[in-house]
């Protein structure tokens, strides 16, 4: 039975060092020497390719080479599960994590690296304010410990000022290591969007040039933020940015959107088409370079009065002339309202996009005012954010880069708008998608010492309870509507839905499960050199004591990289209870204490249980070490699964 300690891979977030030279290996063996890379024969195979002048073009500051190293060093952290914290914990898939962004994207790695549909991020901006996340190269667990106060030593977060010169650099070198890691999380076809204003739209264009490729830019939007410009600039701005990157254009798709009813109502169908509503197009098409195509330049005869039209003198008919005559036969050309106009293209409804293509100046969506009203109505006097992201703005975000069944990312959660707008887009669309998001525990100042993380959960937790409640009283009143219809023709009035149910409430997941960062459960080496014995003694354990079951359950799930809304089902075998996660592909019993007696029955249990879930892949059974009565019993469990196959048997 193989000892997992904190050192094996298996017990630490993704060496992403380790995953770039397993990559460079499997591209170019010749490259590697005794395990590392000769960098004078991958400059020899990538040719003219590898850029050598000391001078190029592009963004280069201070401290960029730590900030580099600080997004592939492995966490030391793990996450702590908080049911109660959380609403729905058994049921929900959507999570909350309290924590710094930078060390929970390095333990997120594992499990959700290429799942990620959507990213949307709204970070500091760059205004000289207090934001700086004093990343420790070190230990940044320790950091991030003190930064909250959990342990004695607590720094408070440096304001950028523009006196340290360093305005730019500490924003950069904070946000470097952070997009870095989220473009692992992103699937192919994944997009990330990110708010900004102009105090650093450039430099964040340029980096994510780096990170995610100049040919992955989608567009930089223009959000009108404010209805009126604020009075005390010489030029008041009153909208923000949203840069959009994907991490692969060539396989990014995004959504269309919806047509306004305005749009709609231009389509109507005066003569009774067979095809339904339509509107008038353009049956011309411009000629390049000024030369003409013979096949795509004749009349169109009107049949009605038998004039001819030719194109105009600068373009062609859009459709030769067998396809226009196709046109005519089926009344799909219109000669105006009084049939005597030049030929214009029927364009119907059914034939046209689902949706149109999004602009890239947004003035369709709500102004930071609404968000402020949302946060006051669902908060009240307890909101401590200035100007938070209206749900509605982070909606159309979700519609054009997401699908009904995406997980959405958020690392800057703030108020909780992301979440808000997940649940918010679902109830709309029936849609099962998931949040993800974090929120690092900031005190804000109110006398009650809460943090942003508390008021990100309260607020998700409101917001829920206001969608529930909408939905109910909406269905509520459309089935008493529908009994009272039903009612005049003698309906069966049993085949009517509940009124306690509403809609969607088989899908619509309104809860979320809460983790907080911490360090992990499995103990490292740390030797008192004034008390040795003392020290031997403690490391017999090296599962800490203070810990739960429920921790180092979930440790293993994060470090295995399995997602951590998993389902997980328990049963009692010999008196020890045993987690089955991913339907027998893990099984793990983290009893304190297993005798010698129970060993055989409880190796059989699990032989047992693992043959009714029959699982496709191979399974790994877990146990706590110092459970074990002796190496004898350890020993002897193992021979007993392995009698039966089960040959992947590891202990904590």
């Amino acid at each position: 039975m193989h000892k997992l300690t904190a050192h094996d891979p298996e017990a630490q977030s993704a060496d992403l060092i380790a995953d770039n030279l397993q990559q460079l290996k499997a591209l170019f063996p010749e490259a590697c020497t005794e395990g590392k890379i000769d960098f004078e024969v991958l400059k020899q195979l990538l040719g003219g390719a590898v850029e050598e002048r000391e001078e190029k073009y592009g963004l280069n500051w201070h401290g960029k080479r730590r900030a580099r190293q600080l997004a592939l060093t492995p966490s030391t952290g793990t996450l702590r599960p908080c049911p109660e914290d959380s609403v729905d914990w058994d049921t929900t898939r959507n999570l909350m994590i309290e924590g710094d962004n930078l060390e929970v994207l390095k333990l997120l790695q594992k499990s959700y690296a290429g799942k990620v549909k959507l990213i949307y991020i709204d970070p500091p901006y760059n205004t000289g304010k207090d934001f700086v996340y004093p990343d420790d190269y070190r230990d940044n667990i320790r950091n991030y410990l003190e930064l909250t106060g959990q342990v004695e030593g607590g720094r408070k977060i440096s304001s950028n000022t523009e006196a340290s010169g360093r305005f730019h650099t500490d924003w950069l070198n904070m946000m470097y290591p952070r997009l870095k890691l989220a473009r692992n999380l992103l699937r192919d076809d994944g997009v990330i969007f990110i708010s900004i204003d102009n105090n650093e739209v450039e430099n964040l264009r340029m980096l994510c040039n780096e990170i995610f490729g100049e040919e992955n830019f989608i567009e930089q939007i223009i959000w009108k933020k404010r209805s009126t410009p604020p009075n005390d600039k010489i030029i008041g701005a009153n909208h923000d940015y949203i840069l959009g990157f994907s991490k692969n254009i060539e396989t990014l798709q995004l959504n269309l959107r919806e047509r306004s009813q305005e749009q709609i109502e231009r389509y109507r169908n005066p003569d009774n088409h067979v095809k339904g509503d339509w509107t008038p197009g353009d049956l011309m098409a411009n000629v390049k370079g000024g030369r003409y195509v013979t096949s795509l330049y004749f009349p169109i005869v009107n049949p009605n009065t038998g004039e001819e039209h030719y194109p105009s003198s600068n373009g062609n008919w859009r459709f030769s002339k067998d396809r226009v005559a196709e046109l005519l036969e089926n009344n799909e050309i219109y000669f105006g309202e009084n049939g005597k106009g030049r030929p214009k293209l029927k364009r119907f409804l059914i034939d046209v996009k689902d949706g149109v293509t999004y602009p890239t100046i947004w003035d369709f969506v709500p102004l930071n005012t609404e968000g402020s009203s949302e946060m006051a109505e669902l908060l009240g006097s307890m909101t401590a954010f200035e100007n938070p992201k209206p749900c509605g703005l982070i909606e159309e975000i979700i519609k054009i880069g997401s699908n009904k069944e995406s997980i959405i990312v958020d690392f800057f959660a703030g108020s909780g708008t992301t979440g808000n707008a997940v649940i918010a887009q679902n109830a709309k669309d029936n849609g099962t998608r998931r949040f993800v998001i974090i929120q690092l525990p900031e005190p804000t100042g109110r006398i009650d010492h809460s943090t942003i993380a508390e008021l990100t959960k309260e607020r998700l937790r409101r917001a829920a309870a206001k969608i529930k409640n909408e939905l109910t009283t909406k269905d509520t009143k459309s089935t008493k509507e529908k009994i009272s219809e039903d009612l005049l023709s003698n309906a069966d009035k049993d085949s009517f839905r509940d009124l306690r149910d509403f809609r969607g409430s088989n899908n619509l997941d309104l809860g979320f499960r809460v983790f907080k960062l911490d360090s992990s459960n499995i103990r490292a080496w740390e030797p008192d050199r004034d008390n040795l014995p003392q020290s031997l003694f403690d490391a017999t354990d090296h599962l800490k004591t203070d810990r739960s079951e429920q921790d180092i359950l979930f440790e293993l799930l994060l470090k295995l990289g399995l997602d951590l809304t998993i389902p997980i089902e328990q049963k009692t075998i010999a008196g020890k209870t045993v987690h089955n996660i991913g339907a027998g592909v893990l099984l793990v019993c983290l009893a304190p204490q297993i005798t010698a007696a129970e060993v055989e029955p409880l190796a059989l249990g699990l032989v047992d249980w693992h043959q009714q879930l029959a699982p496709v892949g191979d399974s790994q059974l877990v146990f706590r070490d110092s459970a074990f009565a002796d190496d004898v019993a350890k020993t002897n469990l193992t021979a007993i699964l392995q009698q039966h196959g089960l040959d992947n048997v590891r202990s904590l």
